[in-house]
C-alpha cells in the first residue's frame, strides 16, 4: 500500500474512484469531492476520554437522513446523558471541509466540531472543550469498487481541555481527543471494527472487517505524534456474548490486550436505516511495532474498541 505525498481529489469528474488517491498518508490531502446522491456517506466523530467523563459527539449525513449525538458517561457514577437528531435529508447539518466546522442544530441538540473546538449542548450538557494543534494523523482510501469507497483520516491523542457541565455543575477537565473524518460511498450492508487509544506521546488506531482483502488498512501507531504504519490485516478476537471481557487484537506488528470498564450500546432502526453499536471504554496493554522493528509499550494507553452493523 503506497504512501500519499500529494494532495489529490477522491473522485473523478464522472463521480467514481480516482485511483491514484488509493493508499495512505500523514496529512488530510484527499479532497472528498463525493458528487450525486445515493450511497454517500459524510460524518465527523470526535471521542473523547477524560479522567471524569467519555465523551462522543457525532455529526452526519448520510443521504436520506442526517444522524447526529451527544454521549456523556461520568465515569466516577456510571451515569450517562444522551440526546440525538435524526433530520430528514440531513436538513440543518452542516459537513465542510476537513478542520472546518461542522455542525447539527435542533429542538434538544446543537453540535459545532472543528480542529480546535468541541462545542456541543443537550438537555442537562454543555460542553466546551479546545483541542491542542496535532501533528501526524492516518488517512487513508479504501477501495471496494470504483463505485464503493471510503475516505477516512483517524487523528488521535489530541491534547483536550475545557469545561463539562452536567445538570448544572461545572467540572473542568483535560485528556484526549480523537477524530474520525468520514467521506464516502459506501455498500448497504456492512461491519467494523474500530479501535484507538491516546496517552501522552502515543497514540493507536485499529480497524478490521470492513478493510479485509482491500489491500488498505486503517492500523497505526504513533509516536511523539509522528506515524509509524501498521500495514497487515489484524486479527480481532472478543466475545459477543460479554463484550466487558478483554479483547484481543494481534497481527504483523502488534500484539494488543484491550480491558473495558464500560459498554455503550447504540441501537437505530429506521426500516432502511439500521445500526447496532457496541462500544466499549477501556485500557490499553500490550505492544506496537514502530517502522524500526522497536516494540513500543500500549500500556497506560485509554479509549475504546468497537463493533459496529449498518444497514444504511
Amino acid at each position: 500500500m503506497r504512501e500519499l505525498t500529494d494532495p489529490t481529489d477522491l473522485c473523478l469528474p464522472n463521480g467514481r474512484l480516482n485511483d491514484t488517491a488509493v493508499g495512505w498518508a500523514r496529512r488530510p490531502l484527499v479532497r472528498p469531492n463525493l458528487r450525486g446522491w445515493g450511497r454517500a456517506k459524510r460524518w465527523e466523530y470526535w471521542g473523547v476520554v477524560t479522567e471524569r467523563f467519555c465523551l462522543g459527539l457525532v455529526v452526519s449525513s448520510l443521504d436520506y437522513a442526517g444522524v447526529c449525538s451527544l454521549w456523556l458517561l461520568d465515569r466516577e457514577s456510571g451515569r450517562t446523558w444522551e440526546s440525538e437528531a435524526v433530520p430528514p435529508l440531513g436538513r440543518g447539518v452542516t459537513m465542510p471541509a476537513y478542520g472546518e466546522v461542522a455542525s447539527v442544530v435542533s429542538k434538544d441538540l446543537r453540535i459545532e466540531v472543528s480542529d480546535h473546538a468541541l462545542r456541543a449542548s443537550a438537555p442537562g450538557v454543555e460542553v466546551e472543550l479546545d483541542v491542542a494543534p496535532g501533528a501526524d494523523v492516518l488517512g487513508v482510501v479504501v477501495p471496494w469498487s470504483s463505485r464503493r469507497f471510503q475516505y477516512t483520516v483517524k487523528d488521535v491523542s489530541r491534547p483536550v481541555s475545557g469545561r463539562i457541565e452536567v445538570d448544572g455543575t461545572s467540572y473542568d477537565v483535560t485528556g484526549w481527543g480523537v477524530l474520525d473524518h468520514g467521506r464516502g460511498k459506501w455498500p448497504y450492508s456492512v461491519t467494523w471494527n474500530w479501535a484507538a487509544g491516546s496517552a501522552e506521546g502515543r497514540g493507536l488506531t485499529l480497524g478490521g472487517k470492513w478493510t479485509d482483502g482491500t489491500g488498505v488498512t486503517e492500523n497505526g501507531l504513533f509516536v511523539d505524534g509522528r506515524l509509524h504504519k501498521i500495514q497487515a490485516d489484524l486479527v480481532w478476537e472478543y466475545d459477543t456474548a460479554d463484550w466487558l471481557r478483554p479483547w484481543r487484537i494481534h497481527g504483523d506488528g502488534i500484539d494488543a490486550t484491550f480491558t473495558p470498564f464500560h459498554e455503550k450500546v447504540s441501537r437505530t432502526n429506521l426500516v432502511v436505516l439500521a445500526n447496532e453499536t457496541h462500544q466499549c471504554f477501556g485500557h490499553w496493554s500490550g505492544w506496537a511495532a514502530a517502522d524500526d522493528g522497536a516494540r513500543v509499550s500500549l500500556d497506560g494507553l485509554v479509549g475504546w474498541a468497537e463493533e459496529a452493523r449498518n444497514r444504511w
